[in-house]
């Protein structure tokens, strides 16, 4: 059987997972196979195998001290195989450190592709992904080594869902402050009695500005800084559990798809410009649970003070997450894009916060920069 460009791709790690008598693989020529239901019939004895099974037996298959096989022993070998080791394509490493103009060189999407197999920058990556031939462990490889294109690559062929997933860092103020500060005047006049919903009157809190008092601002004042506190572990909590859940992701391409267009695609092209704040619909999907249990778990006054004050803070993040890959910045900002750009570049496991480090100090996940 012939390795052609549609084959399964593995790495060394998906190998050796697999060097049991019920399940045996090994690589040769960096091709891998698996080679289970041939261990009873090695001539050598079963145990030969086992002994490497899980590793490279290149060089013992030309051994002569152990037995030199022959043509037709790599013939034979050909009909179990099932895949070939990818290429990686290195770019994050532990001794990485940001400039303060950091620069990445631009990707060449030819050779890139010609040498990893992964996607193909050329072309619409979703259709790809979807299509996926890697194994998940080549996948998240591939996927956290950065590459870096003057425009950003197409997610779609068809522009009208291409549109969607290309966002300007000023959309968010843009959309989300203004509801934003619906939501806190709606707090202060709750705090003074009902008033009609959102749905039914939207614009209603410009009109009864001026029936807020200083109390109500008072009760709301809290809840809004709750809110802040609370986006900071959504922060943390989100991106460390949720776009990293890299070990507990099913080795599936529609699994693998969906990791990619929620945040794989960021670490994959992590200087794209029009990929680095979250699509309005993205996160309108993102926020809904949390802002439905706000309204089951407080009263509507305080709900809406707490929600206005995450949203706050999601809107400071996104800027600034923005602002942390394309901008020159004052110096604590500039210490805090250095760690996120290691993040990307260096580790990451670690170094979750992007707007501070406060959570990774308290679980441990500090990144040293």
């Amino acid at each position: 059987m012939a390795v052609t460009k549609r084959i399964r791709i593995y790495t060394e790690e998906d190998v050796a997972d697999h060097k049991s008598a019920k399940s045996c693989w090994i690589t040769c020529r960096g091709k891998v196979y698996d080679v289970t239901k041939f261990v009873p019939d090695h001539p050598g004895g079963d145990d030969l195998i086992l002994e490497h099974a899980g590793t490279d037996v290149e060089s013992i298959m030309k051994d002569e001290g152990s037995h030199d096989h022959s043509d037709s022993a790599y013939d034979m070998l050909e009909e179990y195989v099932i895949g070939r080791l990818g290429t990686e394509s290195t770019v994050v490493r532990d001794d990485w450190e940001a400039s303060d103009d950091f620069h990445p060189e631009d990707t060449n999407s030819a050779e890139d592709f010609e040498k990893t197999q992964f996607l193909d920058l050329r072309t619409p990556l979703l259709q790809q992904m979807w299509h996926a031939n890697f194994s998940k462990s080549y996948y998240l490889k591939q996927v956290h080594q950065p590459r870096h294109l003057q425009e950003s690559a197409r997610l779609f062929a068809y522009d009208i869902f291409e549109v969607c997933t290309r966002t300007v860092w000023y959309a968010v103020p843009l959309i989300w402050l203004p509801i934003t500060a619906n939501l806190f005047l709606r707090s202060m006049l709750q705090f003074n009695g009902p008033i009609p919903t959102f749905l039914s009157d939207p614009l209603l809190p410009l009109s009864l500005t001026s029936t807020v008092t200083l109390d109500a601002f008072a009760k709301t004042l809290p809840c809004f800084f709750l809110g802040n506190f609370i986006w900071t572990i959504l922060e943390y909590g989100m991106h460390r559990f949720l776009f990293h859940i890299d070990d507990f992701l099913p080795d599936h391409y529609a699994f693998m798809t969906l990791h990619f267009l929620l945040h794989g695609i960021h670490h994959y092209m992590p200087m794209d410009r029009l990929r680095l704040v979250m699509p309005p619909v993205m996160f309108g999907i993102l926020q809904a649970p949390f802002t439905r249990l706000a309204y089951i778990l407080f009263p509507t006054p305080v709900a809406n003070g707490i929600i206005s004050g995450s949203f706050a803070f999601y809107v400071l993040y996104d800027c600034m997450h923005y602002a942390l890959h394309h901008t020159k910045l004052p110096a604590y900002l500039k210490h805090m894009k250095k760690y996120h750009l290691a993040h990307h570049y260096k580790n990451f496991e670690l170094g979750f916060g992007v707007t501070s480090k406060i959570w990774d100090y308290v679980f441990k996940t500090v990144l040293p920069v």
